[in-house]
């Protein structure tokens, strides 16, 4: 998997994701668009089962018909993830 550098506009952070041709025949077949026949958008826990490995906040937000195995992803400009609570501090136990 080839991922992009990071290019960016004035709202969004973009970069796009190159799958192996070859794994094309193992994406489940749900994944399609069964009227186009491309991949349709894919949702954050969809394109990380297919070994996709970005930092929080991406969004697959366009699909390129005549590549598939090119994944479009985007972010907010200046992105910055939740901050995760810090660990409690463990009670003193009694003796």
């Amino acid at each position: 998997i080839n991922y992009s550098d990071r290019y960016t506009d004035d709202i969004f952070e973009y970069r796009h994701v190159i799958l192996p041709k070859q794994l094309l025949k193992y994406i489940p077949e749900n994944y399609w668009d069964q009227r186009t026949g491309a991949l349709r958008l894919l949702e954050d826990k969809e394109w990380r089962s297919l070994g996709i490995q970005q930092s929080l906040g991406w969004e697959h937000y366009e699909v390129h018909v005549p590549e598939p195995h090119v994944l479009l992803f985007r972010r907010p400009k200046d992105y910055v993830p939740p901050t995760q609570p810090a660990p409690r501090a463990k009670e003193a136990r009694r003796k």
